[in-house]
């Protein structure tokens, strides 16, 4: 009788969600596969064997990534980041300064509301106001990582008139700027020139 045997990689899902699929250029749903060599017999998977690998496969375009494509952030998750990044940008730059300033969170709520949040107003806030400072470097890194250095400079710009709003940087507020500039991942020497050229700016007014 003849016997036919080989070894065959067989693939099961382990999980499913929407990620960016750079072939098909947006946001598309995908399923995490995990594979595992098998000894055949008859093209029956019989004997399991060694891990294969896991890969991540497109549901449209059936194109298939390694698993750090998963890192790569969605449509969505970038529309969030900018307002989100901004709100705990803001709300930092308003603790070191002065939070009650009515022209610090005039020009607050107008950087929030310019970043994308279009509903955002004083109730809102506050309410990020009360947040612990802990969020705040995650929700910056997100929206540094995603953003080029011109509009990471943009971004730090709008944070300084903030602090400015009712009258020169404070100590704290300048050191809370350069906080925000590291967390953008950017480096002291360009906060610095951020910061000089947006006072400049402002003195000229």
């Amino acid at each position: 009788m003849l016997i036919i045997w080989g070894l065959r990689v067989f693939y099961r899902t382990i999980g499913q969600g929407v990620f960016h699929c750079r072939q098909c250029g947006g946001d598309r749903h995908y399923r995490l596969r995990a594979g595992r060599r098998f000894f055949t017999l008859f093209f029956i998977p019989v004997i399991p064997l060694n891990k294969a690998g896991e890969h991540v496969q497109c549901l449209t375009c059936t194109t298939r990534y390694h698993t750090s494509a998963l890192a790569l952030p969605t449509a969505e998750q970038m529309q969030a980041a900018l307002p989100a990044g901004m709100r705990a940008a803001a709300s930092a730059m308003l603790r070191a300064g002065e939070p009650g300033s009515q022209p610090a969170r005039r020009k607050a709520i107008d950087a929030i509301t310019g970043a994308g949040a279009a509903d955002y107003g004083q109730a809102a806030l506050d309410s990020d106001l009360a947040q612990p400072p802990e969020y705040i470097a995650p929700a910056l890194n997100q929206v540094g990582s995603q953003l080029a250095m011109q509009a990471r400079e943009w971004f730090l710009a709008e944070v300084v008139r903030i602090g400015m709003a009712d009258g020169p940087l404070s100590d704290p507020e300048r050191q809370t700027a350069q906080a925000i500039a590291a967390d953008l991942g950017m480096t002291q020497a360009q906060a610095y020139g951020v910061i000089s050229m947006t006072e400049r700016a402002a003195a000229s007014e």
